[in-house]
């Protein structure tokens, strides 16, 4: 049997105004197919069962719609204008053998020109990971497309979320320095790894009521 083709069903969200760009991988093999769940929205990260949206509701007091329409689509593309935030997954299209939502199941994986289109979008200063440095994560990927253009990330904190930086070659301005912040990831299968956080668990020793949708909240917030 033929491998599932995963393409991201997806462009690149930009425009001249935004400042910083959320990098995911792909969403689910669903919104590929066209397959829509009730209360997807069809726009990037707009999965059900992704905690992206329902993050930064929280954190804006959008009351943004979940929903398939294009209401809750241009309700999501104006926030987004309005805080100066592009999408810019990294992943253009890649191989399952079994169809989920698991990024470690990517194979043959065609990435997206983020570095040429970094140049083109000279505003752009900060990368926001939906994800870390395990296989096939955003971070994963992007240190992945550094090597092969001969650059690295450069620790700036280790601290959760772990942030880098790397200058951009052939940028405007020879100072141009791109940040990245590895975000924890916004998806129901990253909640044990955020069990596993130290500065998680301890919040929760000291509040029983506190949740990982709390650490998100406020993790997210310092960035957005």
């Amino acid at each position: 049997m033929r491998p599932f083709q995963h393409v991201h069903p997806y462009p690149p969200f930009l425009f001249e105004a935004a400042t910083k760009w959320i990098v995911g991988t792909l969403p689910p093999p669903r919104f590929t197919q066209g397959i829509l769940r009730p209360l997807d929205v069809d726009f990037c990260y707009g999965s059900r069962d992704g905690q992206l949206w329902p993050i930064l509701n929280r954190i804006f007091s959008l009351d943004l719609p979940f929903e398939t329409s294009i209401r809750a689509i241009e309700a999501r593309k104006r926030f987004l204008r309005e805080r100066g935030i592009g999408i810019c997954d990294i992943v253009d299209r890649a191989e399952r053998e079994a169809i989920n939502a698991s990024d470690l199941g990517l194979q043959n994986i065609q990435l997206r020109d983020l570095l040429g289109m970094l140049r083109k979008f000279p505003k752009v200063t900060q990368l926001l990971f939906t994800g870390g440095n395990s296989k096939n994560g955003p971070e994963y990927l992007f240190r992945k497309l550094l090597k092969e253009n001969g650059l690295r990330l450069e620790l700036v904190s280790d601290a959760v979320p772990r942030i880098h930086q790397f200058p951009l070659p052939g940028a405007e301005s020879a100072d141009r320095i791109i940040t990245t912040v590895s975000l924890t990831a916004p998806s129901g299968s990253a909640n044990r790894a955020v069990g596993s956080i130290p500065e998680y668990k301890a919040r929760k020793a000291k509040d029983p009521g506190y949740t990982v949708m709390d650490f998100r909240v406020e993790q997210y917030r310092e960035f957005f």
